[in-house]
């Protein structure tokens, strides 16, 4: 099957790809199961050789890099070389920390020795989204072949040449043949790669939908894997919060990447001292963003993904609309193929679309709290549970606060966002596992108990 890609930009076909076909599919099974017990045989100061010198080729061709980004999905060029330093970050982190999270830990028993060891566990098979593509890839792959293990890539179908500059990069670090590779299939073809016994573990990100499939069949052949799936971020922002620091941060939280960006802040919760101040000094700020050409220095806000991902928004916020919320900026698609403005819509209230759903796209919403209490609450009421934020000038209040609600992450007085040193996940229906920090690294190894008497 042959598939197109679309500029957001433009409109213009980016790019035609095939599918690839059973026999090379098979091909690269098989080098993966090849790969593993030489490339897991290699000292952790050979393994680090490799993502440094990976680091270096990042950014030497970042340039290049970010182009196809922008191109591919429409981030702003300077998010994509943002993201491309963030990725060379990343290998360099784990090729620093690695040998220090895998080393034994000494547990202390009745036996003359008993200790518990880290040990790679085989091919980690990724199934991974389009918002952030290289970085997305590079905080599973990074942690994962610094442990020992090799990986198998499905990259989400409108950026395939991400995929493959990631594979590029990663042969020209001489990393060996199988450690690493692309798999360019539909999401059918997943099902048989997961039940594929060369295959030991799996990670996705991607929507609620995605995850229950991929999380169905992983359960189904009994193969661990990691969820990181959608979230409806709350902004908390109390009576005592500086807006000089958090309205800057609000508008890099929702309207960064184009608004699609899973832990985006999306429902502002507003206590009554502040929220008339609020909302008008927000709508202020978003409202002097600027769409246009991704590659644009003056650009300001991204097109989104694709026109019907704009479609879908659009009728989000038409179904919210009708059910009592208020358009106070934007509300209404642009001129571009997929042009969305910065868009508010205030009076939002349960029942509504814009409470209980996930807006993928530069749209927030406005929810009025009677108190700290009730703003917690609010926090809370939604299925999701992947990051969020508080704003108040008490930090103590603020870390108190950060305790009682249920998400994978909360921050204060600070944008959220993922940290190589942090872990990063999420609760309820945003997913399970962790990536990241010791914890990511852990969680595709085999963690073995050794008792000497």
């Amino acid at each position: 099957m042959t598939v197109e890609t679309i500029n957001p930009w433009t409109g213009a076909v980016e790019y035609r790809y095939d599918y690839f076909d059973a026999a090379q599919v098979e091909k690269r099974l098989a080098a993966s199961a090849r790969a593993f017990p030489v490339w897991s045989a290699l000292s952790f100061a050979e393994r680090a050789g490799f993502l440094r010198r990976t680091a270096e080729l990042l950014r030497e061709h970042r340039g290049r890099i970010a182009g196809i980004m922008t191109a591919e999905m429409g981030k702003l060029r300077r998010e994509a070389l943002a993201e491309v330093e963030k990725s060379a970050g990343a290998c360099e982190y784990y090729a620093a920390q690695a040998e220090i999270y895998m080393q034994d830990k000494v547990i202390a028993t009745e036996a003359t020795r008993s200790f518990v060891a880290y040990e790679p566990i085989g091919c980690v098979f990724a199934v991974m989204p389009w918002n952030f593509p290289i970085w997305q890839v590079f905080r599973f792959l990074a942690p994962g072949l610094m442990a020992g293990n090799v990986a198998l890539l499905k990259h989400a179908t409108n950026v395939p040449r991400c995929a493959d500059v990631i594979a590029e990069m990663i042969r020209l670090a001489g990393i060996p043949e199988g450690v690493f590779d692309v798999l360019h299939i539909d999401n059918q073809d997943a099902a048989a790669v997961i039940a594929d016994p060369r295959v030991h573990a799996i990670t996705l990100t991607g929507s609620e939908r995605a995850g229950k499939s991929v999380a169905g069949n992983a359960g189904a052949n009994l193969k661990k894997c990691v969820m990181e799936l959608g979230g409806s971020d709350p902004f908390v922002v109390l009576d005592d919060a500086d807006l000089d620091k958090a309205i800057p941060v609000a508008v890099a939280s929702r309207f960064g990447n184009g608004g699609q960006t899973c832990i985006a802040a999306k429902r502002f919760i507003l206590t009554p001292g502040i929220a008339a101040e609020f909302v008008s000094r927000f709508t202020a700020a978003a409202a002097a963003l600027k769409s246009g050409d991704p590659n644009d220095d003056a650009t300001t806000l991204a097109p989104m993904v694709r026109p019907d991902a704009r479609d879908f928004l659009q009728q989000q916020v038409d179904a919210s609309v009708a059910a009592g919320a208020k358009v106070i900026l934007g509300g209404s698609k642009g001129n571009g193929p997929c042009d969305y403005p910065a868009t508010i819509l205030d009076a939002v209230k349960p029942g509504m679309v814009a409470y209980s759903e996930e807006l993928f796209g530069p749209v927030a919403s406005i929810i009025r709290a009677t108190d700290e209490d009730d703003a917690v609450r609010i926090a809370n009421d939604t299925a999701f549970g992947l990051g969020a934020s508080v704003w108040t000038r008490d930090k103590a209040r603020g870390e108190a606060l950060a305790r009682r609600i249920q998400a994978g992450a909360v921050f204060v007085n600070s944008l959220v966002r993922s940290d190589v040193r942090l872990p990063f996940g999420g609760t309820k229906t945003s997913g399970f596992g962790r990536e990241l920090a010791e914890h990511g690294i852990h969680e595709f190894m085999n963690i073995k108990t050794v008792y000497v008497d």
